[in-house]
């Protein structure tokens, strides 16, 4: 059985297909409960470009978002397509870490779990379940919160935690950051870590000590995907293209 439908079909336009895949990241960051309404954001460097951002304009609601509403914006804030503004904070934090880590897609979000871990004194993901030992090496952590950011220093701050091998930025009493390649692999790693915050917090509220995986075994997970049929890329491509599915029955509209 085919699983490939006309939005998941690959195009021959890489500015529109990264467009499309936003609008539809935007709109499942509502259904997954990961977004705050307008709060928040998602940035896409423009493809053929390493200058350039795609976000949508602040005001809109992340469920009605759409690819011909996303403007593009580059670092000093000025729309150069499309119409609206980027928030300045958005603006702050996306693109130098753009600049400076070359991370085609960075999404940055306050979702409840990640958010409720990093408001704890020991914010550090554990590696106590399989989908957790995924995360483990590849997780930095901002350990001082000292305000909304209103100027370019703060992501260039931020920029610098973040090594070649880590894709995911805790920060502590504010929220989480997630780096990709693409919009499915960005967007999956957003969510998958979500649940594991979720999961750790939930056996966290229960009193009783966790079982932390060895080293061994972390690395043993880490290593799968050499091994399995299908792989890490082509899983987050098949998870984002199922879940573009969904978007098409629950709340379509999002290509337009």
């Amino acid at each position: 059985m085919s699983v490939t439908t006309i939005n998941s079909m690959p195009s021959d336009d890489p500015v529109h297909e990264a467009k499309v895949h936003l609008a539809a990241a935007h709109r499942l960051a509502v259904l997954d409960e990961l977004e705050e309404g307008i709060d928040n954001h998602f940035t896409v460097t423009v493809p053929g470009t390493d200058d350039r951002y795609l976000i949508l304009p602040f005001g809109l609601h992340w469920s009605e978002a759409r690819a011909s509403d996303l403007m593009v914006f580059n670092e000093t804030g000025e729309t150069l397509e499309g119409e609206g503004e980027v928030e300045l904070s958005a603006q702050c934090i996306h693109a130098p870490i753009h600049r400076l880590t070359g991370a085609r897609v960075v999404m940055h979000t306050h979702q409840h779990w990640a958010v409720a871990l990093n408001m704890l004194q020991n914010n550090r993901l554990l590696p106590a379940s399989q989908t957790a030992a995924y995360f483990c090496g590849h997780i930095a952590y901002d350990d001082t919160y000292s305000g909304t950011a209103d100027n370019l220093t703060e992501g260039e701050r931020l920029a610098t935690i973040l090594k070649s091998d880590t894709h995911v930025l805790f920060m502590k009493n504010h929220g989480v950051l997630v780096l990709g390649d693409n919009v499915a692999q960005a967007y999956k790693r957003l969510y998958k870590l979500e649940r594991v915050c979720r999961a750790q917090i939930s056996a966290m509220s229960s009193g009783a000590p966790l079982a932390i995986l060895s080293d061994d075994v972390v690395a043993k997970v880490q290593g799968h995907s050499a091994d399995d049929r299908h792989s890490r890329s082509e899983r987050e491509q098949l998870y984002f293209q199922a879940m573009m599915r969904v978007l098409d029955r629950v709340n379509p509209g999002y290509e337009s």
